[in-house]
Parts: structure tokens; sequence; C-alpha cells
């Protein structure tokens, strides 16, 4: 979880509130991405990169169907946010759009039953 902890200060610099079930589910989403610093950053000015943020998280993660100017204005906006910071992080960017589009529910990994509840309902097992 301290991994975790260093993109949640990161996203506080923008957000009031950080859904930190969310900020989870986005690292373990990256992956092995965030591993490699270049990677693990969005470059604002990039439009390639800006595309890959709209077509891989927008639309296929988070399965948005605005339109692309809507996105693209989306995207936008939390670039804008960011400007003050040259290094863009992949996770924060992620966590605003998510949050702007009201997915971070989405991205919370759903917590595990407990067995004994799993196997309440289940008739025991004969052996013969």
């Amino acid at each position: 979880m301290a991994d975790v902890q260093k993109y949640i200060e990161d996203i506080k610099k923008y957000a009031s509130t950080v859904n930190e079930e969310a900020v989870a589910g986005i690292v373990r989403h990256c992956g092995i991405a965030l591993r490699n610093r270049d990677s693990s950053l969005v470059a604002g000015t990039d439009p390639e990169e800006l595309k890959r943020v709209r077509e891989s998280w927008l639309k296929k993660k988070l399965a948005l169907t605005e339109s692309d100017a809507d996105l693209d204005k989306a995207i936008h906006e939390v670039m804008q946010k960011m400007k003050a910071d040259r290094a863009k992080g992949r996770v924060t960017v992620y966590y605003l759009l998510a949050e702007h589009f009201k997915k971070l529910d989405g991205l919370v990994k759903p917590a595990a039953a407990p067995k004994a509840a799993k196997s309440a309902g289940a008739a025991p097992k004969k052996t013969t």
C-alpha cells in the first residue's frame, strides 16, 4: 500500500477528497507501466498520447460513449488543472478523468465474500 500512498498524495494536490480504493484500482490497471518513468507520466502536449488516454482509458476501461470532442474537452480540462505540474502522473490523470465522469466506483475492486458465507448455503457433501 506504500506505493499507492505516493499516488494518493499527488492526487490530493488536485482533488479535495480521494477514494483510496479507486486509486489502488488504477494502480492495478496500470501495472508494470508504472515502473518506467516515461510510461508512468502523461505527455500533456503530445496529441498521440492524449489520443491514447482517450481511447484506452476513457473509452475502453471506463466504457464512456461520449463524443471524441467531449472526451478531449475533459482531457484538456485535466491538463489545465495540472498545468503547474511538469510531470503529470498517469495515475493522477486517470483518477481526475474518472472523477470527472463519476466513474470512480467502477474502479474499486469488490470485496471478496468470506468463505463461510459462500459455503453456508451449500449442502454438505456426502462421502461414501
